[in-house]
């Protein structure tokens, strides 16, 4: 969605034509499928994985993520009741056991997810962000961040409100079309303008997140990209959010993110408030394989 890409396109057609540049396409299979030939390049929105280290006043990216540590008991139970901050510091990285699973599913199935939506939820997330939009055509929905305990139940965080594409959702995103990709996708990478804010995702700083232009509301971009969060959308993971690569080819699109609200509908992305992404940028861990499930009610419920 940057200018450079067709997002900052300052008037009406312009506008449409450049958005779609932006949006960063992974298979279009469950999110977490790493690997389908699309390894090979996809994603503007991806950034580097690992731990960062302040070398000659750079921020440089270590090995990748904290891979937690797998701890073969003492997997804590967390009812759904308690608090997420108090959830999430329960939450053992450990595996739960398929009937603690199946049970736990029902909350995310409450959420409105349906059983092809949950399929491609992959076995190993312990976290999906889901968002949900408030129709098929609107831009603004609502995110919530849902974390499975080592009982596996899930664990539902706080509703956040946010944005996306002008024209609301779609099951075939093309580059151009002004909708956000619905689907399952991977979210493993960040970066942006800004340093890392507590992340423990891998995170590309970088002035190349810099940005110009105004949105649809006649919006300033400046500060869009202060934070971002790449969208597996037809990109490869693992590499930063800035990367060009697009395995489904560029007609799909690419350069998906969730980043910093600026106040109108986006080109394909999900905007959140910039405390709201901070904060999830905080509770994502790269260890328990987070996920996004983002569409529309419709969608989500199949």
């Amino acid at each position: 969605e940057r200018a450079r890409w067709g997002y900052g396109a300052r008037g009406g057609a312009d506008v449409r034509a450049a958005g779609d540049a932006r949006e960063a396409m992974s298979p279009p299979g469950a999110a977490g499928a790493r690997g389908a030939g699309s390894a090979r390049g996809a994603g503007d929105a991806r950034e580097k994985a690992g731990v960062r280290e302040a070398v000659g006043g750079r921020e440089t990216v270590g090995a990748q993520g904290v891979r937690g540590a797998a701890g073969a008991g003492a997997a804590r139970t967390v009812s759904p009741a308690a608090s997420f901050a108090a959830a999430l510091a329960a939450a053992s990285p450990a595996g739960s056991s398929a009937a603690g699973e199946g049970a736990g599913r029902a909350v995310l199935r409450a959420a409105g997810l349906g059983p092809k939506t949950l399929a491609r939820v992959p076995a190993d997330a312990r976290q999906v962000l889901v968002v949900k939009g408030a129709g098929p055509d609107a831009n603004r929905g609502t995110a919530r961040l849902y974390t499975r305990t080592g009982a596996g139940d899930w664990v539902p965080g706080s509703a956040r409100p946010t944005r996306n594409a002008l024209r609301g959702w779609t099951d075939d995103h093309r580059s151009g079309d002004l909708r956000s990709p619905a689907g399952v996708y991977r979210i493993g990478d960040a970066g942006g303008l800004l340093p890392n804010p507590g992340t423990r995702l891998p995170y590309d700083r970088s002035d190349e997140f810099a940005e110009g232009g105004t949105g649809f509301a006649g919006e300033s971009l400046d500060t869009a990209f202060d934070h971002v969060l790449a969208i597996d959308y037809n990109r490869v993971a693992g590499v930063s959010p800035l990367d060009r690569a697009r395995p489904l080819g560029e007609e799909r699109g690419g350069g998906i993110w969730v980043h910093v609200d600026h106040g109108g509908p986006t080109h394909g992305c999900v905007s959140l408030a910039r405390a709201d992404l901070v904060a999830l940028l905080r509770e994502l861990r790269p260890e328990w394989h987070p996920v996004i499930a983002m569409g529309d009610g419709e969608r989500l419920a199949r």
